[in-house]
């Protein structure tokens, strides 16, 4: 699978963990500016899934996007909100990581 096919994928877990971040500040859609910074993140989220998605499968690009982004939304709730994760958390969170990694390495379905 080329490179520029994780670059795009990178890409849209980016757009979108940064979008998250941002309806976390809009405050349930009452400032405008996060709003609007988390509607182009999002909708520049979608776009680069549906690049890499023309060289990967749906479920695979699926789940590294939702995973990755799952913990890195985590991450930052902890560093920027002061979100606390309890331990449960922390190893929900490992064994996400886990799978994708799994995924990504054993898996007949991505094509290396």
């Amino acid at each position: 699978m080329p490179a520029l096919t994780y670059v795009t994928l990178f890409t849209a877990i980016t757009l979108e963990v940064v979008g998250t971040t941002f309806l976390q500040r809009s405050e349930q859609f009452t400032r405008l500016v996060p709003t609007l910074l988390m509607g182009l993140c999002y909708a520049g989220s979608f776009y680069f899934l549906s690049l890499a998605l023309r060289a990967m499968p749906l479920g695979i690009a699926y789940a590294i996007w939702s995973g990755l982004g799952i913990v890195l939304v985590s991450l930052i709730g902890l560093f920027l909100f002061g979100q606390r994760l309890d331990f449960a958390a922390v190893i929900g969170l490992t064994m996400i990581v886990a799978g994708v990694v799994i995924v990504n390495l054993f898996s007949t379905s991505v094509t290396h």
